[in-house]
């Protein structure tokens, strides 16, 4: 059962799309053995919420021998736009500014984030001139 539209991880499903990034594809066991230290967890339960991503359309499965190997079915960087414009129109009704004044307060970029946004800034600004 797939379900239509995007659906947004949960934090949890975010923390195996992660591991699945990061190696491509993955045995239910080798995910268990990726994430058990960083969360308290069983490998039947990561085996269900495998089950539960391929019904969300997160992730697909192949089969070697008994083994389901799992892979994700968008990259991190689709997935990550995705979830920011979420929550961009839904907290700040599509507000970049206000976003970005909100991550400021939450935590104070380092000093090499400055550069790299300054320049993301000027990159943005010569895009919209280019297009006039």
């Amino acid at each position: 059962m797939h379900l239509s539209g995007n659906p947004t991880p949960t934090q949890r499903e975010l923390d195996i799309l992660k591991i699945l990034w990061a190696e491509g594809e993955c045995t239910v066991r080798q995910v268990y053995e990726a994430i058990r230290d960083d969360a308290p967890i069983v490998q039947n339960t990561v085996q269900a919420m495998l089950r539960t991503m391929e019904d969300k359309g997160l992730v697909k499965h192949r089969t070697v021998g008994r083994a389901f190997v799992y892979r994700p079915t968008s990259k991190k960087d689709r997935t990550i736009k995705q979830m920011v414009g979420k929550l961009l129109d839904s907290a700040f009704d599509g507000s970049v500014d206000q976003l970005v004044q909100s991550l400021f307060a939450l935590r104070a970029p380092s000093s090499d984030e400055l550069d790299r946004l300054q320049a993301l800034i000027r990159s943005q600004k010569h895009k919209k001139r280019s297009q006039k």
